[in-house]
């Protein structure tokens, strides 16, 4: 007999298993017809290989055709070659027609190899070199795939997603180990500098305020950082490609989804963070060098009121004995916002001039803003002069008519190589009349207050595929130049969109270089891979908010990887009104920023650092320890330079052993041993900082230290005048004198600070030059390079501190000397100094010598010598023993 009871829970069980399953199936559908399937991918047809086993050439075959976001093409050609032994490049495109890539003379690069001797490569279809780690590996499924890996470690797997191929859609994913850690891709305002799971990154540069957070902001950079836990072992990925892009990052898979152009992919082995920016560097070009002055602290606001206002602020400064060396006018200064224009009541040039050289006298620089956007104006000599260039970009066979601050306006067309001459003349011609020390060049991605209605016979401005522009799919052509406007060549603005600012950057550059024949300085908005070698950046219109203070350490800390080491946020907030106690915080924060200004926005309340008195005491200890440390900050300028390394680099680049630096976004370091650990709450008056194994000594007082055998979390009282910054022990740091400006700073003795290791000896260089030459680091050029180290000898019982010089002849003749060296970390054995002896390098009347020894906490020793005098530009031996094996002075020069 049949239980009834059961038999009625199982039809129940039978309902809902039915309803939910037909559920399932309706999602599925729903899904399917949400996504409809874009590709099936492609097959390897044939290989070859040159003889040299540097490269390979694949060519891949269309699967089966879909016509969603457009018709494949048909027929691929892979290209996979060594450029140097540390980068390989990988390369997608067209078999049959040549498509938009960026071109040679914007971004210098080895051509994709082309070698009639190619040979059939057999299996395994596999490309390696005996002087490198990396392997590229083709698997020759259905469909096709490919590895990138480097020894035993891939880092790059593309199977078994599909690659897609379409005129204006190409797909490319490849897996992630739980492993991995990213860091790049941008630009974007995030909370984490480590980029966090599933969410889309759009690249496509647009005027959207940088208080925004998870939008394509002002530039593009496809490039990413890999470290891969627990060793720290890290490479990089670069997809150079100027066209609009998501890029879709899961944390198990990284997807380009791009709307243009060809995959042109360079793996960099590292395996260390900074090999990694080396050879990325090496590729895009090295950061530009900085002029000296541009370290000093900048006074920046959209909203003065007239020429006496920049007099008074000056002043102001001055009184408040805070040190600026650097001012700056937004748009205020123009007549009807016309570039190259003064307003003849409020900033009338003869007094402009008049205050600008007041400035110069005192040693103080003057920087103003120039926009893209030229006035379409007939008497307005500037726009005429560029309409007999032909220099404008166009659309349907005339300048493009956009509008910006001052009206209607047509946008220079930076790829036009007329267009460098006449940006050039129009700078020199402004110049002369004021003499300008840098530029700062906005609303160049292109910005746009209009939005111009797509060409209907044309899918350019309207793609098939609707990157997520604006976070909502935004049209590409809302608020910028229309994609089907044309450039120099018939180049469309679809293609080159992202490379405007990176065009007026180098325009610019090259520009102040020939008129004033010094070392230039430029400031963009809107960047680009490569921007770094001829601009910096700041991260744009922030907020006064505590979040964006926050924001703004994974800000600079991108742009670093990003290869543009020059890179501040707006201290205190560029829009809304900031607060006492943010403004004392950020430029404690500021201070360290490698640009370090302040700038607010015309409806905002007045923000400059005398307002408050305790932002004023705050600034003059944050900025008196920035400018102590001008010659540590120059010479990691010197180091971005030459090898690439940023200025300000996350923990991990020191420590890449430490898995716990990986998730840190709320501090940074200052080369290689300075830690910033600055205070982002309201209410705040200690800081929760993490500390990377090793003894760390307080910058604003030696007698504080900490010492870590094991990397953990500490919590530092942080009274609101103060901000916590350490160095760490191997570290010597040459300082000089506090000022008012870079020039005075300059003009006083060295001190040098070494923090002595437990492990070994201690480092640290100068680079010294005139800050202003064009040339850094030429041969047979004015500067010198000194290295300094520190160790024990005889049983640890003498330390001996000396410098090596390179091209000495400039340090001496400035006549820079080594005033005071202070020693902190020492071990209790130096408490009672037993001698000193120096044994090359003395300029000193012993007489005056004076060595102090003190006992902090932590048991740790700090020793102080001054009245040294040792010449920087020569080298010089000095030991110091704790026993009376010499005698208590000897010199031996």
């Amino acid at each position: 007999m049949i239980n009834k009871k059961n038999s009625k829970t199982q039809r129940h069980c039978f309902l809902l298993l039915s309803f939910f399953f037909l559920t399932l199936s309706n999602q599925a559908i729903s899904s399917s017809e949400a996504e409809p399937v874009a590709g099936y991918g492609y097959t390897i047809r044939s290989v070859t290989a040159v003889p040299t086993g540097k490269s390979l050439t694949a060519l891949l075959q269309l699967i089966e055709p879909s016509s969603v976001f457009g018709p494949e093409i048909p027929l691929l050609s892979l290209t996979a070659s060594f450029e140097t032994k540390d980068r390989l490049r990988v390369t997608i495109t067209d078999a049959g027609k040549r498509r938009w890539e960026i071109p040679n003379d914007i971004l210098p690069r080895q051509r994709r190899p082309e070698n009639p001797l190619s040979q059939p490569l057999r299996p395994p279809l596999q490309l390696s070199h005996s002087s490198s780690d990396l392997t590229f590996t083709l698997r020759n499924t259905t469909p096709f795939g490919f590895t990138v890996r480097r020894g035993g470690e891939t880092l790059f797997d593309s199977i078994p997603t599909d690659l897609i191929f379409k005129d204006q859609y190409l797909q490319l994913s490849s897996s992630l180990p739980k492993t991995s850690n990213l860091y790049g891709i941008g630009e974007h305002t995030k909370g984490s500098f480590k980029l966090q799971h599933n969410q889309t990154l759009t690249l496509w540069n647009a005027d959207i305020g940088s208080a925004n957070p998870d939008l394509n902001l002002y530039g593009s950079h496809p490039f990413y950082m890999d470290v891969r836990s627990p060793k720290g072992v890290t490479h990089g990925v670069l997809l150079l490609n100027s066209n609009g892009m998501d890029v879709v990052y899961t944390g198990d898979r990284i997807t380009y989804k791009v709307i243009g152009g060809i995959l042109d992919l360079y793996f960099f082995a590292g395996p260390t963070p900074e090999l990694v920016m080396e050879q990325y560097t090496e590729l895009i070009g090295r950061p530009a060098p900085m002029p000296y002055w541009s370290f000093g602290f900048h006074q920046c606001r959209y909203g003065y009121e007239d020429v006496y206002d920049l007099e008074n602020v000056v002043s102001n400064y001055a009184k408040s004995r805070i040190p600026l060396e650097v001012m700056w006018t937004d748009i205020d200064y123009m007549d009807e916002y016309k570039d190259f224009t003064f307003d003849p009541i409020k900033f009338p040039a003869d007094k402009m001039r008049k205050f600008v050289d007041h400035l110069h006298e005192k040693g103080q620089k003057y920087v103003v803003i120039l926009d893209p956007g030229i006035s379409v104006n007939k008497s307005y000599a500037t726009y005429v002069r560029g309409m007999e260039a032909d220099i404008y970009i166009k659309r349907n066979d005339t300048p493009y008519l956009g509008k910006v601050w001052p009206g209607l306006t047509y946008f220079p067309d930076f790829l036009n190589p007329s267009s460098d001459t006449f940006w050039r003349d129009e700078i020199k011609m402004f110049h002369e009349t004021l003499p300008v020390d840098g530029l700062w060049i906005d609303m160049n991605e292109l910005s746009n207050f209009i939005s111009s209605p797509p060409d209907p016979s044309s899918s350019l401005d309207d793609p098939p595929y609707k990157i997520n522009n604006s976070g909502y799919n935004r049209p590409i052509n809302e608020k910028t130049v229309p994609a089907t406007s044309l450039h120099y060549g018939n180049v469309t603005e679809y293609n080159i969109h992202n490379l405007y600012g990176f065009l007026e950057s180098r325009a610019t550059n090259a520009a102040l270089v020939n008129v004033t024949g010094k070392r230039p300085f430029v400031l963009s908005r809107s960047t680009f891979v490569g921007s770094g070698k001829y601009t910096a950046h700041w991260t744009g219109d922030n907020a006064a908010t505590w979040d964006d203070l926050a924001y703004s350490i994974p800000g600079i800390l991108n742009f670093g990887i990003f290869g543009v080491p020059m890179v501040g946020a707006d201290i205190c907030g560029f829009s809304k009104n900031t607060t006492e106690e943010l403004c004392r915080r950020w430029i404690q924060l500021g201070a360290f920023y490698p640009f370090s200004r302040d700038h607010s926005e015309l409806h905002s309340a007045r923000q400059e650092l005398y307002i408050w008195e305790s932002v004023a005491e705050s600034a003059r200890k944050a900025l008196g320890l920035r400018y102590r440390l001008l010659p540590y900050l120059y010479t990691l300028m010197y180091e971005a330079h030459t090898k690439g390394i940023p200025i300000a680099r996350p923990l991990f680049f020191s420590f890449p052993q430490d898995t716990t630096t990986y998730e840190i976004s709320s501090q940074f370091l200052i080369g290689k041993g300075v830690l910033v650990s600055p205070v982002l709450k309201p209410g705040a008056d200690s800081v929760n900082a993490y500390f990377p194994a090793g003894n760390w000594f307080d910058l604003f007082d030696y007698s504080r230290s900490l010492r870590i055998k094991q990397g953990k979390y500490a919590e530092l009282d942080a009274p609101p005048d103060r901000i916590n910054v350490h160095v760490r022990e191997g570290s010597i740091l040459a300082m000089q004198g506090e000022a008012m400006t870079t020039r005075e700073a300059r003009k006083t003795p060295f001190r040098l600070l070494v923090a002595f290791s437990d492990g070994g000896n201690s480092s640290g260089e100068v680079f010294l030059d005139d800050g202003d030459d064009v040339e850094v680091g030429g041969e047979g050029g004015r500067w010198s390079f000194v290295r300094f180290s520190c160790g024990l000898l005889k049983n640890n019982s003498n330390l001996v501190l000396e410098s090596r010089v390179v091209n000495g002849d400039f340090a001496l003749g400035q006549k820079w000397i080594v005033d005071e060296v202070i020693v902190v970390g020492l071990k209790r054995v130096f408490k009672r100094i037993g001698g000193f002896e120096i044994v090359r390098g003395m300029k000193m009347d012993e007489r005056e010598l004076k060595i102090k020894s003190v006992e902090n906490e932590n048991g740790f020793i700090t020793l102080e010598v001054s009245k040294l005098s040792l010449l920087v530009g020569k080298e010089f031996r000095v030991e110091i023993s704790s026993r009376e094996s010499i005698g208590l002075f000897r010199f031996l020069d």
